[in-house]
């Protein structure tokens, strides 16, 4: 091999073609790279602008091998590696000729005919670059101008991408510019020309140079080896059937069909991270049998394999009806767990072994086993290595749905039993069982039970699960479980029993009006719902231990229907041993300056307080049993050292940094439930009810810094709310993030910093921002930076932007807060979801500062009347208006894309005269807002009814 390095016109000049294999992947350059390179481009058109010489920029190796050429023919070259970057610079140079054409046509016919295309050739030679098969339509369209040109796929993104650059850079089209950056595409992006000579194994080459890194995906490999063991047929084979399979899967699904493939046939232990080493192995093998015919017809098996596969990753394929609702059931659970042996399943029935509804209850007992085991609590640690060997261990002998009822149901696997299902359904934390969505599969199934004339559309239906007995329990609340304590449980520990079972839990769409209401209340929102379930809790006539183990009892019974039994003799779960490992692990994950109580513990594992309390009374030398405390933060008067220590189980408490006040232990530092969870890998779920306990807890750790840090770190966040931002607050550790919603994405969130009360940090969150735009590039994050920096006493290295500095709180006082807003509202101002700024109104005179002064002061007659007329606490309110003044408020309430808390609050209570939208429209005060605003107000208030 030889290497030198070259410019870019160089490699290309000439009469040949760069030709891509066909084992390499197509186009995949995003908008990151493109401008990583744009970026070097600009910089250097400066630098040349400038008079300035620097050396060329280098962009990495292209790796070249010899093509096929007859006599009289161009010179061809395989392009071994280095394609993204050959293809892209070919696309700039297409988008930089099509923007002289708009200028200068001669500059562009001259940019054509050099770098694009051979210009005595016809047909395919006439392309400088030669793409793969599924790139080149798109490709050529460019090349030629065609009407097609810049589509939606990889290829044309490029293009256009290029394209407005151009039209960005020099919008007034100087040919002195274009011409700068063309000189630099042509002689300033230099590359390392690798060539191989005639006889180097050119797949060796791409190997060692792909597979030693993550650039490649497994199957661009294996597509790489297919068509290197090809060497007479492998244009027709890629034509006939790899191309269109690649097409018909996608990338995601045709690794996955590689994966599945070995795992159907038997190799269980099968990694999809590994599947390019284990498939070679096997198509070598098979060509050495066979020769290429038998390859080939081994991709024709695979892509009928690849079929099969779309059924079960798209349910709707299927044609028969009750075997496409399980599979649809089965893929609303989640997950690829399923897939080896639903796979295997459905190519039985495609090769005629197995009938569609013996293929349908097989997969039924699939999905009992999966959700009883959900259920029942049983960790999911052996799941992959049970149905993945199911396909190499299931009786053939017998129809496959006794099979796999069988293998499923065999010693170890652990598929509970009726007896246990109702047992677990009456005693096990569900709220915390699988993952959000396999909960909510489980709670749908039972309304589903039904069988409801007029069925709910869950589809449309924003439907979350709610405890009938809320989370935050009232004292309303501990007064109805006081009836029904025993001698061993107070309230709270019953209601920390009771809480997460599946007895207590429901769903809806009215979560946030039912919130910790009383239960009287709640029987008025549930006796109005669609749902069945709903309208049974309803009918109770109270909510406690009673009712709650009553329909636990019924869910218990409805869920044995739903779900079928294992076998007899196989659901050895040993429930008791594992609810106490659980309990050690939990102890040993409880970290230091932390406590929990006996209720929490019992909620995670399924037991009950007194339960838990024995257990650790007779092993005295478990692992942190000090941490564990009485819901009142007091050590168990049972507790005893092992060792018969002097110190109190309180004063080694207090050497870790648990906080004392009186005689209990300090709220904050209490791990919940939940958190417990966390600890140990549960998946836990936020409730709205919850927010208000942790943001009390962050309010209270925020407060131990002092009321001067307290109050301006509470003007920080209001000003951040004020523009429509959003706050979180952490539960396994006690934080405050300031969100909003990301410009590309409604699902995702993007946020700058993260308040920590108990350090008294502001963790600045580079690395978090590196990873979405537009704060993925280095400029907007170093802006960012710059702007921190502002403050006295801040000083963030360059070296950190990929990281998450710590500044202290601190900082904000003495002047500081007022920079740091500046860099948050220019932070809001880069993401673009936020309510834009309202900038102070011009002085209008003395007529309108008095008519603005009157408004202010019927924004806090407002605030007072709010809450003795429609018992409604609007503090968030008072604090805008104490900030921002009366008008100021008004106005980025009425900017704000939503209606606020206190609007939905006030309609409920029939009260929308006290809102701020009606005063808006007082005929007094609407010349302090814009037409636009007044309809914004109209509108919402006739939305909801009121005539302004």
């Amino acid at each position: 091999m030889q290497a030198h390095e070259v410019a870019f016109f160089k490699l290309i000049e000439g009469e040949k073609q760069f030709q891509i294999p066909l084992y390499q992947r197509t186009y995949s350059w995003g908008h990151r790279e493109w401008t990583r390179l744009w970026a070097d481009v600009l910089e250097h058109a400066d630098i040349i602008a400038a008079g300035e010489d620097r050396t060329p920029h280098f962009i990495g190796s292209v790796v070249l091998a010899p093509g096929t050429m007859s006599a009289g023919d161009i010179q061809r070259w395989l392009v071994v590696d280095g394609q993204q970057r050959l293809t892209t610079l070919i696309l700039a140079s297409c988008a930089l000729r099509d923007r002289f054409r708009e200028i200068a046509p001669h500059e562009a016919d001259r940019i054509h005919k050099q770098y694009l295309v051979n210009e005595y050739r016809d047909g395919l030679d006439h392309l400088r670059l030669l793409p793969t098969q599924a790139d080149r339509k798109a490709f050529t369209a460019c090349i030629e101008s065609g009407a097609t040109a810049g589509g939606s796929d990889g290829i044309g993104a490029a293009y256009r991408f290029f394209k407005q650059a151009l039209i960005d850079y020099d919008p007034d089209g100087d040919v002195a510019a274009l011409k700068r950056l063309e000189t630099v595409v042509r002689g300033r992006l230099s590359v390392v020309e690798i060539t191989a000579e005639q006889g180097d194994n050119v797949y060796r080459i791409f190997e060692s140079l792909n597979n030693t890194g993550v650039k490649l995906s497994q199957t661009d490999l294996l597509r790489n080896y297919v068509f290197m063991l090809l060497p007479t047929i492998g244009e027709r084979v890629y034509t006939k059937i790899w191309l269109p399979m690649q097409e018909e899967l996608g990338a995601a699904n045709l690794e996955l069909l590689a994966w599945l493939d070995l795992v159907i046939r038997g190799d269980y232990r099968a990694k999809q991270s590994e599947v390019y080493r284990a498939q070679q192995r096997r198509l070598g093998e098979i060509v050495q049998r066979g020769g290429e015919a038998a390859l080939e017809g081994e991709i024709a098996e695979l892509y009928r394999r690849g079929r099969l596969l779309m059924r079960v990753v798209e349910p709707a394929r299927e044609t028969d009806g009750h075997l496409r609702a399980v599979l649809a059931r089965l893929q609303e659970w989640g997950g690829q767990i399923t897939f080896p042996i639903a796979l295997h399943m459905l190519d039985l029935l495609d090769h005629g072994r197995a009938a569609a509804a013996e293929v349908t209850r097989g997969l039924t007992y699939v999905e009992s086993f999966l959700v009883r085991r959900m259920i029942a609590g049983i960790p999911t640690n052996n799941l992959n290595r049970i149905l993945n060997s199911a396909p190499k261990e299931l009786e053939t002998d017998r129809p496959i749905d006794e099979a796999v009822h069988r293998y499923l149901s065999g010693a170890r696997r652990y598929w509970p039993s009726d007896e246990q299902l109702r047992t677990a359904i009456k005693t096990r934390p569900f709220y915390w069982s699988g993952r959000p969505n396999q909960r909510f599969f489980v709670l749908k199934c039972l309304e589903q039970s039904h069988r409801s004339t007029e069925p709910v559309d869950f589809a449309a239906a924003k439907l979350t699960i709610e405890h009938v007995m809320p989370q935050t329990a009232t004292q309303e609340w501990m007064n109805l479980l006081s009836a029904e304590v025993t001698d061993e449980d107070g309230p709270a520990e019953l209601h920390a029993e009771l809480l997460h079972t599946l007895g207590n839990l429901t769903l809806t769409a009215d979560n946030s009006k039912l919130s910790n209401s009383p239960f009287h209340r709640k029987q008025e929102i549930f006796d109005a719902s669609a749902l069945r379930m709903n309208r049974e809790i309803a009918d109770a006539p109270s909510w406690g231990k009673a009712q709650i183990l009553e329909r636990a009892e019924r869910l218990a019974e409805r869920s044995v229907s739903l779900w079928p039994a294992p076998l007899p003799g196989g659901s050895d779960l040993e429930d008791e041993r594992r609810t106490w490992v659980q309990l050690r692990r939990l102890l040993a994950e409880l970290p230091t300056g932390s406590w929990t109580t006996f209720g929490d513990l019992a909620a995670v594992i399924g037991s009950n307080p007194a339960g838990v309390g024995t257990y650790m009374a007779s092993r005295p030398g478990l692992e942190h049993a000090h941490r564990v405390l009485t819901s009142e933060g007091t050590v168990s008067p049972s507790f005893r050292w092992p060792d018969d220590r002097a110190g109190t189980a309180r004063d080694v408490l207090e050497t870790e940094g648990v906080a004392f006040s009186g005689s209990g232990a300090d709220p904050a530092q209490r791990l919940t439930a939940k958190e417990l969870a966390r600890l140990i890998g549960m998946d836990a779920p936020e409730d709205p009810d919850d927010r208000d306990a942790l943001e009390d807890r962050f309010a209270r750790q925020l407060s131990a810094l002092g009321d001067d840090i307290s109050d301006i770190v509470g003007q920080a966040l209001r000003h951040w709310t004020g523009r429509g931002g959003n706050l979180d607050f952490g539960t396994a550790e006690t934080n405050c993030i300031p969100w909003l919603d990301h410009p590309d994405d409604a699902h995702d969130w993007i946020w700058p910093v993260v308040f920590y009360p108990r350090s008294a940090k502001i963790e600045v969150v580079f690395q978090h921002l590196a990873k979405r735009p537009p704060f993925d590039g280095d400029a907007l994050r170093e802006e960012f930076r710059r702007r921190l920096n502002r403050i006295d006493g801040v000083e963030i290295p360059e070296n950190r932007l990929t990281k998450r500095p710590n500044i202290p709180i601190a900082v904000l006082s003495g002047g500081g807060l007022e920079p740091f807003l500046e860099a948050l509202d220019w932070f809001m101002d880069q993401v673009g979801t936020a309510v834009p700024r309202v900038e102070p109104a011009a002085d209008a005179g003395t007529a309108d500062a008095d008519l603005a002064a009157e408004f202010h002061g019927a924004m806090l007659l407002l605030y007072a009347r709010t809450k003795t007329e429609a018992e409604y606490n609007a503090s968030a309110f008072l604090s805008m208006v104490t900030e921002h003044g009366g008008v100021g408020a008004a106005k980025i309430l009425l900017a704000s894309p939503t209606i606020t808390d206190g609007f939905t609050a006030l309609h409920e209570r029939g009260r929308l005269d006290l809102t701020v939208e009606a005063h808006a429209l007082d005929p007094r005060f609407m010349p302090l807002f814009t037409e636009d605003e007044q309809d914004r107000a109209r509108h919402r208030l006739t939305e909801a009814g009121y005539r302004p």
